[in-house]
């Protein structure tokens, strides 16, 4: 395959991959951010009540800037959810509150998955900032050695992404099992906030799909 093709095959193919799920994650909450669930909970409500059926009643659950930057915290273990997630009465709210609370019940459960992708945090934060520079650097010098470090560190990052992939569908998982075994959603409800979750895993496989493609390329151009 010829330089061209492969850059194509290596990094346009999961650009267009990443704008496609990104697309489709946006446009999955839109629609069902318009749709009521029949209780009127929102996804506050609806995340402290899988936290109190978890036995988990007394985890935090905090207001957070942005949209869609809910995340749970296990540094502090609290539960951060946007205007959007947490101040909002619909399906996708509720999915999404309930699949953050899944991480809480994960954290608390020692979900082996979970304990492995924290341990890749530290490098994996490092090599974002500095793998590719290095890498860029080593290739310019010819300096076989700089770039190996910055192809290690651009690993931990793959496998960061990898291990991540676990962690989100069982909090999905966990999240649609609560909100069905809570009566928190009716059955066509669940549906929505499934399909809102679908939509948001797509994200994350098109996060490895990246990381990895960058991967192959850098590798295969520092063997030539």
């Amino acid at each position: 395959m010829s330089g061209l093709g492969l850059w194509i095959v290596l990094a346009i193919v999961p650009l267009l991959f990443g704008l496609w799920a990104q697309m489709k994650v946006k446009r999955t909450f839109a629609k069902y951010s318009k749709i009521a669930p029949h209780n009127g909970m929102s996804g506050a409500d609806a995340a402290a009540a899988v936290l109190r059926s978890s036995g988990l009643p007394n985890l935090q659950i905090r207001p957070v800037a942005g949209h869609l930057t809910d995340h749970y915290d296990p540094r502090n273990r609290t539960l951060n959810l946007s205007q959007d997630v947490g101040g909002a009465s619909s399906l996708a709210a509720l999915g999404v509150a309930a699949h953050e609370a899944g991480h809480a019940i994960q954290d608390s459960r020692n979900y082996l998955p979970m304990r492995v992708r924290q341990t890749f945090v530290p490098v994996a934060s490092i090599g974002s900032s500095f793998a590719i520079p290095i890498i860029f650097v080593g290739l310019i010098l010819g300096a076989t050695g700089l770039t190996n470090i910055g192809l290690a560190l651009f690993t931990a990052i793959v496998a960061f992404q990898l291990i991540t992939l676990p962690v989100e569908f069982d909090a999905s998982k966990r999240a649609l099992v609560a909100l069905n075994d809570g009566r928190l959603l009716e059955a066509d409800e669940l549906d929505g906030a499934k399909k809102v979750l679908n939509a948001a895993a797509w994200t994350y496989v098109a996060a490895f799909v990246a990381a990895l493609s960058q991967l192959i390329y850098f590798f295969l151009a520092s063997r030539r």
